[in-house]
């Protein structure tokens, strides 16, 4: 049998790094560069499975952009993105060029137009896991390691923690081993990761995902987000082009029935699609922080324009009524899950243009504006908690502890995904209805929903959706607020 040391390795010929000072050239030629290299590595891989055992290493590369400046020109100081903060040497590998394709265009032609400097693309020299390269091709999959006649790691390169992390994200310091500085917030290896992980919790490709996300925990908005997207897909005025549901199931004609699994993945998620995704994407995270934290960790990687949430809470005051709407200003952070990544002594800052959006939405929707928005809606402290049945402990602690918040509903979800909003730059808020009252003898239990609580409900979906559109109409630039970036940023977004 052949022996790894004896392996010849064998790489895809790629051509030299360029200068480029078209971005739409830079990007095409990543495009180039990635498909050589995931083709390299599935033609050589569906050959070894096929039963002759390999005589060679296959290996390729992730292709990457790199900038660098000598001068300290201040960039446009009210812009977030698009710039880097001082002299030096910056990279970023790249996955998935056609996916980003837009996303790329856009933060090269702002480095390019902002530092007056052209950016090379080239190869990089971080490898490509097989997996992540074969993960593109339906008809193809990588077996478990001893199914084979060979092992997998004699033969090609497998995925490797140690290069997919958030230390970018984290502002932990990463530098490439070259020395260079980041010029995106993840690294190709931590985007393929991550795609792969969102078909297998969501069930559907990335391809299908829109910039702005609304996540639920609620099963009933599903119900309420295909019936709008029937309505809006029998107007041909709405921009909106089709509607996909769980497992790629995608329809265009307003009538056609869904044929969605009948086996639901993890997180079910929807997406009503529109030009350069503009559009709106619904997940059902189900319930709990641990869940709330994984659909944003993955969906992070797509850069997504905004995400906020769309949920039931308890209410904690008196005057509230089931039904009632809760607007996040603040959060009280007791979900523990992102502890490690983003300490709870970090303020989550409420964002005006979300906050403005939600608001107006909710004026608009329930035809209420003022002082009048006061009796069905409140602003304040969103309390998140890990422990779903937190009325069956000692109360005396965490009542105090909501009560010294000014915490005005309680949820599993909201801070979390607000918390990993700011930790990933993505623009977040949370608007939630009133379920339960559990501090006032209002548990959630059948029959408890009025007619009042059920017309809400049914407005709830509408809100987050008309403020999606009215934020999908604000430049990049205006939404993505300055409050989201540190000391030292990546130029792209």
């Amino acid at each position: 049998m052949m022996n790894e040391n004896t392996r010849t390795l064998l790489s895809p010929d790629v051509p030299a790094p360029e200068v480029f000072t078209d971005p739409v050239a830079a990007v095409a030629r990543l495009n180039d560069l990635y498909r050589t290299a995931s083709a390299f590595l599935c033609k050589n891989f569906a050959d070894a499975v096929s039963g002759k055992t390999p005589e060679h290493k296959y290996r390729a590369f992730y292709p990457e952009i790199r900038l660098t400046t000598t001068s300290y020109t201040k960039a446009d100081s009210r812009l977030s993105f698009g710039h880097v903060a001082e002299p030096g040497e910056y990279s970023t590998t790249v996955t998935r060029p056609d996916l980003f394709k837009g996303y790329l265009e856009q933060q090269i032609g702002l480095l390019i137009e902002n530092h007056g400097v052209p950016v090379i693309v080239g190869v990089s020299d971080t490898v490509m896991p097989v997996h992540f390269a074969v993960a593109n091709d339906a008809n193809m999959t990588v077996p478990q390691e001893g199914s084979m006649d060979f092992a997998l790691r004699d033969v090609f390169d497998v995925p490797n923690l140690s290069t997919t992390h958030d230390n970018i994200v984290n502002g932990a310091g990463f530098l490439y081993p070259d020395g260079s500085a980041p010029l995106a917030p993840f690294t190709a290896q931590r985007v393929d990761y991550s795609l792969a992980r969102l078909q297998h919790y969501t069930a559907t490709a990335a391809e299908h995902f829109q910039n702005h996300v609304l996540f639920t925990n609620y099963q009933f908005y599903v119900e309420e987000f295909e019936a709008y997207a029937r309505l809006m897909l029998a107007d041909p005025e709405s921009g909106y082009t089709s509607f996909v549901s769980t497992g790629n199931v995608e329809i265009t004609d307003a009538d056609a029935p869904l044929n969605a699994p009948t086996k639901l993945p993890q997180m079910p998620t929807y997406h009503l699609k529109r030009k350069s995704g503009g559009g709106i994407t619904l997940v059902n995270i189900g319930v709990g922080p641990s869940n709330a934290k994984t659909a944003t960790d993955h969906i992070a990687v797509l850069r997504p324009h905004a995400w906020l949430m769309v949920g039931h809470c308890a209410g904690l005051r008196n005057s509230q009524s089931l039904g009632d709407f809760v607007l996040a200003h603040a959060y009280l952070r007791e979900d523990h899950v992102l502890d490690d990544d983003l300490p709870i002594w970090v303020p989550i800052p409420a964002l005006a243009e979300i906050q403005i959006a939600l608001e107006t939405a909710v004026a608009d929707v329930t035809e209420l504006s003022g002082y009048e928005l006061k009796k069905i809606m409140r602003t304040g402290t969103v309390a998140t908690i890990d422990n779903r049945n937190w009325e069956l402990r000692e109360q005396a602690g965490p009542v105090q502890r909501l009560s010294q918040s000014r915490a005005i509903a309680l949820d599993m979800e909201s801070a979390t995904i607000a918390a990993n909003g700011f930790r990933f730059r993505v623009p977040y808020g949370t608007l939630l209805c009133v379920s339960d009252k559990p501090l006032h003898g209002e548990l959630k239990l059948p029959g408890m929903a009025t007619d009042f609580y059920k017309t809400q409900v049914a407005r709830h979906l509408m809100i987050g959706i008309r403020a999606m559109e009215r934020l999908r109409n604000m430049p990049l630039e205006r939404i993505h607020s300055r409050k989201l970036r540190s000391f030292e940023e990546t130029a792209f977004l």
